[in-house]
């Protein structure tokens, strides 16, 4: 970025702090959508929003000095400003507050499948909330563990309404429908239904497109803080008053520490982090060209969400740009988690849609995610529980031609939950001792303890 146009954009972060100041001076921009474009509006820290793969368009968030500087740097590139987005959010949408509210409800209608935790304080000392739902099934040796979070960014506030209704619906529906029942019996479920608590006080209070934490007041991006690839890929910014700021060092952030402490304990074998807004599903890696080792499971079942959700899947290095520091690359580098971003609602609806016309479309259709990744943990799968002492990993080959499907390390309470396809693989489990498992049949559910 030019020293001069970052001096302007600095000038407009310090001058745009009242709410209706903020909302008459940022303008959301649109563009056909181009590689060249991308990569000039990445590379002068322009606020990019979201992008349209079926209309080809791309939008921006802009003041009017650097609508200015686009003009002057590049008078080639026709932009429209989008008719009917709106820069502030309803009253609808659930505030702080207003969750904390919810999950103490939830909990008290429900105590027997639910659990409340405060997973760690946000900055500003407020409490990030988190969800457990599971109910008893005594024959499960290991229950897998699923997490879904909401609200890494603060403007995003569809993406609470997501998380809420997937806590109303499966404690609402438990008892009542088998296949909820069977999900909530079989599965501990995390849910945390608002992560950047300070960032979206502040959206509400003062900046209604506000996106980090309050770090200092110029913020950091939560999502640019895990350590996992931190500033190895220019996929976030070492402006502080850049949107995609990654902080002074990895995990620098109470609320990055919190997740990760989480993430940790509970070790999920899948994580579905809420954004908005493009429609579209993103796996691991965040970093060009890099992908997973297990492509096969990942980007497999990334392709099946966005097949039902309608959304288009893909790194986020092919579908929007190179991310550095995001928490989808931690949870699957550091723990194995199958990880994904689902940025919901399209360029039509915006950071702030309008709550009536498209809170309970959008909650309704993203159902569909998380009830494919609940019902993928009744599928096809290696898990159990081993002595920790004797074993520590289990190497899996495909049958026959012996490639290496999965590297795994046993989780330190000897559990372990491994995500397969149908097909017949070897197991070795290594450590001390080594026992093998050969041509094992996954078209079933199999339980293997040792």
């Amino acid at each position: 970025m030019t020293s001069a146009y970052k001096f302007l954009l600095l000038l407009l972060v310090l001058s745009t702090t009242a709410f209706a100041d903020t909302a008459h001076h940022t303008f959301i921009v649109r563009f056909k959508l181009t590689d060249s474009l991308k990569t000039f509006l990445r590379a002068n820290e322009f606020d990019i929003t979201g992008v349209n793969y079926r209309t080809g368009e791309i939008e921006a968030l802009m003041d009017e000095k650097g609508l200015r500087f686009l003009k002057t740097q590049r008078p080639d590139i026709i932009y429209t400003f989008p008719q009917n987005l709106a820069l502030a959010p309803d009253l609808e949408y659930k505030n702080p507050q207003e969750i904390e509210e919810f999950v103490k409800d939830i909990h008290a209608r429900f105590p027997n499948i639910t659990k409340l935790a405060v997973i760690g304080k946000s900055l500003e000392g407020r409490n990030i909330w988190a969800v457990r739902i599971t109910g008893e099934d005594a024959r499960r040796a290991v229950k897998p563990v699923i997490l879904v979070n909401a609200m890494h960014h603060a403007r995003e506030v569809m993406t609470p309404e997501i998380t809420t209704d997937m806590i109303g619906f499966l404690t609402a529906n438990y008892g009542n429908n088998p296949e909820v029942t069977r999900w909530v019996d079989s599965t501990v479920i995390w849910v945390v239904p608002m992560f950047n608590v300070d960032g979206n006080n502040r959206m509400w209070n003062s900046d209604p497109m506000w996106r980090k934490n309050t770090r200092g007041g110029y913020g950091v991006d939560i999502n640019r803080n895990y350590p996992a690839f931190w500033n190895t890929c220019k996929g976030s910014s070492s402006w502080t008053f850049g949107q995609d700021y990654r902080g002074p060092a990895p995990a620098s952030e109470p609320e990055t520490q919190a997740m990760m402490n989480l993430v940790s304990q509970i070790k999920p074998v899948f994580n579905i982090s809420y954004h908005s807004y493009s429609e579209i599903v993103i796996y691991p890696f965040g970093c060009k060209p890099n992908r997973t080792p297990t492509t096969e499971a990942v980007e497999t079942i990334g392709r099946e969400i966005g097949q039902k959700l309608n959304y288009k899947p893909g790194t986020a290095w092919e579908l929007l740009y190179n991310v550095d520091g995001g928490d989808i690359d931690w949870m699957y580098t550091a723990h194995q988690v199958i990880p994904y971003v689902i940025e919901v609602n399209s360029t039509n609806e915006g950071f702030h849609p309008n709550y009536r016309q498209w809170r309970d479309k959008t909650v309704q259709r993203n159902r569909a995610g998380w009830m494919h990744l609940l019902n993928k943990l009744q599928g096809p799968s290696l898990q159990g529980r081993v002595n920790p002492r004797m074993y520590s990993n289990i190497k899996i080959t495909r049958a026959g031609d012996k490639s290496v499907v999965q590297d795994y390390k046993i989780n330190p309470d000897g559990s372990y939950f491994i995500i397969l396809n149908p097909g017949k693989y070897d197991f070795v489990f290594e450590g001390q001792k080594n026992t093998k498992f050969s041509n094992q049949s996954i078209s079933s559910k199999k339980l293997l303890t040792l």
